[in-house]
Protein backbone atom coordinates (compact mmCIF):
# COMPACT_ATOMS: atom_id res chain seq x y z
CA UNK A 1 0.00 0.00 0.00
CA UNK A 2 0.76 3.53 -0.62
CA UNK A 3 0.19 6.48 2.03
CA UNK A 4 -0.32 9.91 0.29
CA UNK A 5 -0.07 12.77 2.60
CA UNK A 6 -1.69 16.20 0.80
CA UNK A 7 -3.94 14.20 -1.49
CA UNK A 8 -6.07 17.38 -1.86
CA UNK A 9 -2.71 19.74 -3.18
CA UNK A 10 -1.90 20.16 -6.69
CA UNK A 11 0.73 17.15 -6.35
CA UNK A 12 -1.62 14.98 -4.33
CA UNK A 13 -4.66 15.02 -6.22
CA UNK A 14 -2.64 14.14 -9.63
CA UNK A 15 -0.12 11.43 -7.53
CA UNK A 16 -3.19 9.79 -6.13
CA UNK A 17 -5.00 9.65 -9.37
CA UNK A 18 -1.91 8.55 -11.12
CA UNK A 19 -1.13 5.37 -8.56
CA UNK A 20 -4.64 4.39 -8.60
CA UNK A 21 -4.71 3.91 -12.72
CA UNK A 22 -1.43 1.93 -11.78
CA UNK A 23 -3.20 -0.51 -9.82
CA UNK A 24 -1.70 0.16 -6.95
CA UNK A 25 -3.81 0.59 -3.41
CA UNK A 26 -3.63 3.97 -1.85
CA UNK A 27 -4.45 5.83 0.79
CA UNK A 28 -4.97 9.58 0.49
CA UNK A 29 -4.54 11.57 3.73
CA UNK A 30 -5.68 15.44 4.21
CA UNK A 31 -6.70 17.48 6.44
CA UNK A 32 -10.27 17.44 4.86
CA UNK A 33 -11.76 14.83 2.37
CA UNK A 34 -11.18 15.26 -1.07
CA UNK A 35 -14.53 14.28 -2.44
CA UNK A 36 -13.45 12.87 -5.81
CA UNK A 37 -11.45 10.08 -4.96
CA UNK A 38 -10.35 7.42 -7.39
CA UNK A 39 -12.68 4.46 -7.15
CA UNK A 40 -11.03 1.95 -4.49
CA UNK A 41 -9.03 5.04 -3.15
CA UNK A 42 -9.07 5.15 0.35
CA UNK A 43 -9.25 8.65 2.58
CA UNK A 44 -8.03 9.05 6.44
CA UNK A 45 -8.04 12.50 7.98
CA UNK A 46 -4.72 13.56 9.57
CA UNK A 47 -2.43 16.52 10.18
CA UNK A 48 1.22 16.23 10.31
CA UNK A 49 1.33 18.50 12.95
CA UNK A 50 0.13 15.60 15.70
CA UNK A 51 2.45 12.76 14.03
CA UNK A 52 1.29 10.08 16.33
CA UNK A 53 -2.13 9.94 15.52
CA UNK A 54 -0.19 8.90 11.74
CA UNK A 55 0.70 5.36 13.31
CA UNK A 56 -3.10 3.60 12.41
CA UNK A 57 -2.80 5.55 8.88
CA UNK A 58 0.29 3.49 8.22
CA UNK A 59 -0.90 0.76 9.38
CA UNK A 60 0.13 -2.01 6.20
CA UNK A 61 2.14 0.62 4.32
CA UNK A 62 5.30 -0.23 2.18
CA UNK A 63 5.91 3.65 1.20
CA UNK A 64 4.94 7.31 2.19
CA UNK A 65 5.05 10.39 0.46
CA UNK A 66 5.71 12.99 2.46
CA UNK A 67 4.53 16.62 2.31
CA UNK A 68 4.97 19.02 5.05
CA UNK A 69 2.92 21.82 4.75
CA UNK A 70 3.46 25.50 4.20
CA UNK A 71 1.82 26.49 7.83
CA UNK A 72 4.21 24.22 9.43
CA UNK A 73 7.09 25.57 7.81
CA UNK A 74 6.71 28.77 9.39
CA UNK A 75 6.67 27.28 12.80
CA UNK A 76 9.54 24.37 12.98
CA UNK A 77 8.86 24.70 16.47
CA UNK A 78 6.24 22.88 16.45
CA UNK A 79 7.01 19.93 13.84
CA UNK A 80 10.16 17.47 15.09
CA UNK A 81 11.52 15.41 11.38
CA UNK A 82 12.88 13.16 13.53
CA UNK A 83 9.59 12.27 15.31
CA UNK A 84 7.79 12.22 12.66
CA UNK A 85 10.37 9.88 10.54
CA UNK A 86 10.49 7.65 13.46
CA UNK A 87 6.77 7.49 13.65
CA UNK A 88 6.93 6.20 10.24
CA UNK A 89 9.57 3.25 10.63
CA UNK A 90 7.99 2.18 13.58
CA UNK A 91 4.48 1.49 11.16
CA UNK A 92 6.64 -0.43 9.01
CA UNK A 93 7.01 1.23 5.94
CA UNK A 94 10.01 1.17 3.68
CA UNK A 95 10.26 3.09 1.47
CA UNK A 96 9.90 7.50 1.76
CA UNK A 97 9.96 9.77 -0.91
CA UNK A 98 9.93 13.52 0.21
CA UNK A 99 8.79 16.42 -1.03
CA UNK A 100 11.27 19.19 -0.51
CA UNK A 101 12.16 22.23 -2.32
CA UNK A 102 15.09 23.37 -4.70
CA UNK A 103 15.44 26.03 -2.08
CA UNK A 104 16.69 23.42 0.87
CA UNK A 105 19.59 22.70 -1.81
CA UNK A 106 20.60 26.24 -2.63
CA UNK A 107 19.48 27.82 0.84
CA UNK A 108 19.71 25.37 3.12
CA UNK A 109 20.72 28.04 5.97
CA UNK A 110 17.49 30.46 5.40
CA UNK A 111 14.50 29.98 7.58
CA UNK A 112 12.67 29.31 5.07
CA UNK A 113 13.93 26.26 3.70
CA UNK A 114 15.85 24.84 6.91
CA UNK A 115 13.10 23.00 8.15
CA UNK A 116 13.03 21.25 4.65
CA UNK A 117 16.59 20.41 5.10
CA UNK A 118 15.74 18.97 8.62
CA UNK A 119 13.30 16.69 7.06
CA UNK A 120 15.73 15.96 4.10
CA UNK A 121 18.26 15.04 7.12
CA UNK A 122 15.79 13.03 9.23
CA UNK A 123 14.46 10.26 5.88
CA UNK A 124 18.58 10.13 4.96
CA UNK A 125 19.54 9.33 8.49
CA UNK A 126 16.25 6.82 8.98
CA UNK A 127 18.00 3.82 7.12
CA UNK A 128 14.96 3.40 5.07
CA UNK A 129 14.67 3.83 1.49
CA UNK A 130 14.02 7.43 0.88
CA UNK A 131 13.79 9.81 -2.32
CA UNK A 132 14.16 13.63 -2.12
CA UNK A 133 12.15 15.68 -4.57
CA UNK A 134 13.43 19.04 -4.81
CA UNK A 135 10.94 21.28 -6.95
CA UNK A 136 11.64 24.86 -7.80
CA UNK A 137 8.26 27.51 -8.15
CA UNK A 138 5.16 25.45 -9.19
CA UNK A 139 3.71 26.33 -12.54
CA UNK A 140 0.07 26.35 -10.22
CA UNK A 141 1.21 29.51 -8.20
CA UNK A 142 -0.39 31.09 -11.19
CA UNK A 143 -3.29 30.51 -9.62
CA UNK A 144 -3.19 33.18 -7.67
CA UNK A 145 -4.11 35.13 -10.64
CA UNK A 146 -7.22 33.42 -11.37
CA UNK A 147 -9.70 35.85 -9.54
CA UNK A 148 -8.02 39.11 -11.17
CA UNK A 149 -8.28 37.52 -14.48
CA UNK A 150 -11.52 36.57 -14.50
CA UNK A 151 -12.46 39.80 -13.20
CA UNK A 152 -10.35 42.32 -15.02
CA UNK A 153 -7.88 39.94 -17.28
CA UNK A 154 -5.57 41.59 -15.32
CA UNK A 155 -2.37 39.87 -13.24
CA UNK A 156 -0.05 41.55 -10.88
CA UNK A 157 3.52 39.94 -9.73
CA UNK A 158 7.00 41.52 -8.76
CA UNK A 159 10.65 40.90 -10.56
CA UNK A 160 8.71 40.79 -13.86
CA UNK A 161 11.46 40.19 -15.90
CA UNK A 162 13.04 37.72 -13.55
CA UNK A 163 12.95 34.08 -15.36
CA UNK A 164 12.61 31.09 -13.67
CA UNK A 165 12.30 27.53 -15.02
CA UNK A 166 8.64 26.58 -13.02
CA UNK A 167 7.26 23.11 -13.12
CA UNK A 168 4.00 21.81 -13.92
CA UNK A 169 2.72 19.97 -10.71
CA UNK A 170 1.51 16.68 -12.72
CA UNK A 171 5.20 16.24 -13.75
CA UNK A 172 6.03 16.59 -9.71
CA UNK A 173 3.32 14.00 -9.29
CA UNK A 174 5.06 11.61 -11.99
CA UNK A 175 8.50 11.67 -10.85
CA UNK A 176 7.15 10.79 -6.80
CA UNK A 177 5.14 7.95 -8.57
CA UNK A 178 7.92 6.54 -9.93
CA UNK A 179 10.11 6.38 -6.89
CA UNK A 180 7.42 5.14 -4.76
CA UNK A 181 7.12 2.21 -7.00
CA UNK A 182 10.39 1.71 -7.69
CA UNK A 183 13.26 1.11 -5.52
CA UNK A 184 15.57 1.53 -7.84
CA UNK A 185 15.42 5.35 -7.25
CA UNK A 186 15.97 5.24 -3.23
CA UNK A 187 19.01 6.98 -2.63
CA UNK A 188 18.51 9.70 -4.90
CA UNK A 189 17.65 13.50 -4.91
CA UNK A 190 15.70 14.87 -8.10
CA UNK A 191 15.70 18.99 -8.54
CA UNK A 192 12.74 19.19 -10.92
CA UNK A 193 12.17 22.10 -12.98
CA UNK A 194 10.10 22.56 -16.20
CA UNK A 195 11.71 23.33 -19.43
CA UNK A 196 12.67 26.85 -19.49
CA UNK A 197 13.05 29.79 -17.72
CA UNK A 198 9.74 32.24 -17.81
CA UNK A 199 9.17 35.65 -16.07
CA UNK A 200 6.05 36.14 -14.56
CA UNK A 201 5.64 38.99 -17.77
CA UNK A 202 5.53 35.92 -20.17
CA UNK A 203 3.12 33.65 -18.00
CA UNK A 204 0.29 36.51 -17.82
CA UNK A 205 0.83 36.22 -21.73
CA UNK A 206 0.57 32.09 -21.23
CA UNK A 207 -2.41 32.44 -20.08
CA UNK A 208 -3.74 35.41 -22.32
CA UNK A 209 -2.76 32.95 -24.87
CA UNK A 210 -4.73 29.85 -23.20
CA UNK A 211 -8.02 32.43 -23.09
CA UNK A 212 -7.75 33.81 -26.39
CA UNK A 213 -7.46 37.09 -24.94
CA UNK A 214 -4.55 39.59 -23.64
CA UNK A 215 -4.08 39.67 -19.92
CA UNK A 216 -2.61 42.99 -18.79
CA UNK A 217 0.71 42.60 -16.55
CA UNK A 218 1.22 45.34 -13.62
CA UNK A 219 5.18 45.02 -11.58
CA UNK A 220 4.07 44.91 -7.98
CA UNK A 221 6.67 46.28 -5.60
CA UNK A 222 8.38 43.50 -3.58
CA UNK A 223 6.66 45.14 -0.45
CA UNK A 224 3.14 44.65 -1.96
CA UNK A 225 4.12 41.40 -2.94
CA UNK A 226 4.77 40.57 0.77
CA UNK A 227 1.85 42.29 1.86
CA UNK A 228 -0.50 40.33 -0.12
CA UNK A 229 1.58 36.65 0.44
CA UNK A 230 1.17 37.02 3.83
CA UNK A 231 -2.07 36.71 4.01
CA UNK A 232 -2.06 33.12 3.25
CA UNK A 233 2.05 32.20 4.01
CA UNK A 234 3.57 32.76 6.87
CA UNK A 235 6.38 35.83 6.64
CA UNK A 236 9.58 33.40 6.75
CA UNK A 237 8.33 32.22 4.19
CA UNK A 238 6.97 34.73 2.27
CA UNK A 239 10.78 36.50 2.43
CA UNK A 240 12.45 33.11 1.58
CA UNK A 241 10.33 32.56 -1.74
CA UNK A 242 10.79 36.50 -2.40
CA UNK A 243 14.55 36.48 -2.39
CA UNK A 244 14.38 33.10 -4.92
CA UNK A 245 11.80 35.39 -7.41
CA UNK A 246 13.64 38.50 -6.85
CA UNK A 247 17.47 37.53 -7.07
CA UNK A 248 17.75 34.16 -7.32
CA UNK A 249 21.41 32.13 -7.90
CA UNK A 250 22.52 30.46 -11.15
CA UNK A 251 21.50 27.15 -9.80
CA UNK A 252 18.24 28.22 -9.11
CA UNK A 253 18.07 29.95 -12.73
CA UNK A 254 19.17 26.48 -14.22
CA UNK A 255 16.80 24.30 -16.28
CA UNK A 256 17.25 20.39 -14.03
CA UNK A 257 16.99 17.55 -16.83
CA UNK A 258 15.89 15.49 -13.84
CA UNK A 259 12.34 15.15 -14.79
CA UNK A 260 13.28 13.99 -18.37
CA UNK A 261 16.04 11.50 -16.96
CA UNK A 262 13.38 10.12 -14.56
CA UNK A 263 10.33 9.86 -17.01
CA UNK A 264 11.75 9.34 -20.52
CA UNK A 265 10.51 12.69 -22.09
CA UNK A 266 10.77 16.44 -21.86
CA UNK A 267 9.54 18.49 -18.58
CA UNK A 268 5.86 20.15 -19.19
CA UNK A 269 5.95 23.82 -20.26
CA UNK A 270 4.56 26.94 -18.17
CA UNK A 271 2.09 26.93 -21.68
CA UNK A 272 0.82 23.43 -21.47
CA UNK A 273 0.09 24.15 -17.89
CA UNK A 274 -2.05 27.26 -18.68
CA UNK A 275 -3.94 25.13 -21.71
CA UNK A 276 -4.75 22.94 -19.37
CA UNK A 277 -6.18 24.84 -16.61
CA UNK A 278 -7.85 27.59 -18.65
CA UNK A 279 -11.19 27.35 -17.27
CA UNK A 280 -9.84 28.53 -13.69
CA UNK A 281 -9.09 31.75 -15.75
CA UNK A 282 -12.43 31.95 -17.71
Amino acid sequence: MIVVMGATGNVGRPLVRMLAEAGERVTAVSRNAPGDLPEGVAHRAADLAEPEPLRPVLDGADALFLLVAGPLLGSPEDLDPHEVVGVVKAAGVERVVLLSSQGAGTRPAAYSHAHLRAFEDAVRESGLGWTVLRPGGFASNAFAWAGPVRAHRAAAAPFADVALPFVHPSDIAEVAAAALRDARHAGRVYELTGPAPITPRERARAIGEALGEPVAFTEQTREEARAQMTAFMPAPVVDGTLDILGEPTAAERRVSPDVEKVLGRPARSFAQWAGENVAAFR
